[in-house]
């Protein structure tokens, strides 16, 4: 009896949890929850280093007609774990800044910049003021290429880390000064207080932020895509649930003149973390609708980013297109 009434103290809070977010997803989606032309797609390496041409820039300009997708951040790194961007990384960047501009009027492009970070992975050392000086010329190099903004997808960030705000101060300025943008991809944002301290204490990896650090790093850039996918939910039902949270947390923590860009899984995996059947598009924009809804619906800098091009199913855009540009 003694051990039935502790495995209950356990479970109790655990199911009601449970029970509290599911709840997220009922109800519906108001019809004014739709594009605001805001929107956002990762491309592949593949389209600076030669194995894309023009007529895959023609069949991506088709694609994207009649969406709501104004950015693009493509994939022109990586980043050395010094900082610095070596030019052969990206020998046909320019051409695809040119082209891209020619075909794809009105769409933004930005390059995608990103490498593993210290102290979780032995490789890029934010804290390192050189190392943060050489990204920051990395940056200016990718502005130079043609590019209209800098992406940093930089992983496993740490909340608290002084070195990644310290890096956005100090390339802000280098982007507004070319009337470029500066945008980021961040964490989940912790779905339950001290969750992120938890689990770094129990794994070494830093999966989510603290909404207070979310908050710090929206304030220094122009646009915030959160990574809202590998999201470790069970059902498509706890999936929606989890983005319409996810994208009230983020909207109370985002400056309504920053973009912020909820993240929608545009590929197919089935493992821990990720799983397939639940992960789906459909079920990620119902939740993103009722989270925008509920918590700020005539809310204008808003969209979803969709990763990534190379990985995507004509299910995942007809998915996109009916939920949320229709």
């Amino acid at each position: 009896m003694a051990a039935l009434a502790a495995v209950a103290v356990l479970v109790t809070p655990v199911g009601a949890a449970a029970l509290a977010l599911r709840l997220q997803y009922v109800g519906e989606p108001s019809p004014e929850a739709r594009t605001r032309g805001r929107d956002a797609l990762w491309l592949g390496h593949a389209w600076v280093d030669g194995r894309k041409g023009d007529a895959d820039l023609a069949a991506l300009a088709q694609r994207l007609a009649a969406t709501g997708v104004r950015d693009l951040y493509v994939h022109t790194g990586p980043l050395e774990h010094d900082g610095s961007l070596p030019a052969s990384v990206h020998p046909r960047a320019r051409w695809f800044t040119e082209a891209a501009h020619r075909a794809l009027p009105g769409i933004r492009v930005q390059g995608w910049l990103g490498d593993e970070v210290k102290p979780e992975k032995d490789a890029l050392d934010l804290e390192d003021p050189p190392t943060r000086d050489r990204v920051t010329a990395s940056a200016r190099q990718v502005l130079d290429l043609g590019f209209d903004g800098v992406h940093f997808d930089m992983e496993p960030i740490r909340p608290g880390s002084k070195g990644w705000l310290a890096l956005l101060d100090q390339v802000r300025p280098v982007t507004a000064a070319r009337g470029a943008r500066l945008s980021v991809a961040a964490p989940q944002i912790d779905p339950l207080p001290w969750q992120h301290d938890i689990a770094i204490a129990l794994t070494d990896h830093g999966k989510w932020w603290d909404q207070a650090y979310f908050a710090q790093t929206a304030r220094r850039v122009d646009q915030i895509a959160l990574m809202t996918y590998d999201s470790s939910m069970p059902t498509a039902g706890f999936y929606g649930a989890y983005n319409a949270y996810q994208t009230e947390l983020a909207l109370e923590a985002t400056p309504d003149d920053v973009d912020l860009l909820m993240g929608l899984p545009f590929y197919w995996d089935d493992k821990w973390g990720h799983w397939g059947h639940a992960e789906t598009v459909e079920d990620g924009i119902r939740g993103i609708r009722l989270g925008l809804g509920r918590r700020d619906l005539g809310r204008q800098h808003f969209g979803v980013g969709l990763y990534v091009d190379f990985a995507a199913t004509e299910q995942n855009w007809e998915d996109y297109r009916r939920g949320w540009v229709r």
